[in-house]
């Protein structure tokens, strides 16, 4: 994703500092409402694949009783494009406009909700609402930890990005190979703390960002759409963790 690094329009602020301007405190807003609206269109399509047979057996192959028994090939091509997405995303974000970024944000957010409707189906209403609503709280005081911090993060952000890279390997080597339960589960930990930490993380980048672009509306649009979907990205992942960790199962 662009990191907006082609040169500074006004000096930086120290991270302290930042926090008292109100055109950040703007873009900021923008950033979350977004991300939030994305996540109401992820709850509405989850609710949708899980609960309507007939858009759920588009997706997912149901057992006898009634169990998730595993992806149709269409959900296995739902699954896995976020992920081809965001892989081949270099190759044509730079320099593109605040429409592409848009096109870009929803598209991921569409097909990810869309395949969360294996939350639906794996786990009691109930916990996925807990899970729900302690992520949300994570979130906000890891976000307000980043947005407040005067600790440069920009270095552990790096390595957070390549941890998740890293950790979506273990995953995807632990799912098709070795199929162990408590490897499931340590790995869900170390994804607990990974994205706790890149929540905080990308906060702070998104302060650097705005004002790398200065008053820039076109860029600060961009800026807009992929951080809202990096912070989507980190608390839908860091839901998903916590309910593989504590949530209860159908």
């Amino acid at each position: 994703m662009s990191d907006f690094n082609n040169g500074y329009s006004r000096p930086i602020p120290s991270t302290g500092d930042m926090a008292v301007d109100a055109g950040l405190r703007r873009f900021m807003l923008g950033v979350y409402n977004k991300m939030a609206l994305g996540l109401v269109l992820s709850g509405a399509l989850a609710f949708a694949t899980s609960s309507i047979e007939p858009v759920r057996d588009l997706l997912f192959r149901i057992n006898g009783e009634g169990q998730l028994a595993g992806y149709t090939g269409l959900g296995t091509l739902v699954a896995f494009a976020p992920v081809a997405i965001i892989l081949f995303s270099g190759f044509f974000l730079r320099g593109v406009s605040e429409r592409t970024a848009g096109i870009y944000y929803w598209t991921i957010v569409a097909l990810v909700g869309a395949s969360l409707g294996t939350v639906g189906l794996l786990y009691t209403g109930a916990s996925v609402a807990m899970m729900f609503f302690i992520t949300a709280a994570a979130f906000g005081g890891l976000s307000l930890a980043g947005y407040t911090t005067k600790k440069d993060l920009s270095g552990m952000r790096a390595f957070l990005v390549m941890g998740a890279w890293g950790l979506l390997v273990a995953l995807l080597v632990n799912g098709f190979i070795l199929q162990s339960g408590a490897m499931l589960m340590i790995l869900s930990a170390v994804g607990v703390l990974i994205f706790a930490g890149l929540i905080a993380a990308e906060t702070q980048h998104l302060k650097m960002t705005y004002y790398q672009v200065g008053g820039d509306e076109a860029s600060l649009g961009v800026a807009t759409n992929l951080g809202a979907l990096n912070l989507y990205l980190s608390f839908v992942n860091l839901f998903r963790f916590l309910l593989i960790l504590f949530g209860q199962r159908r």
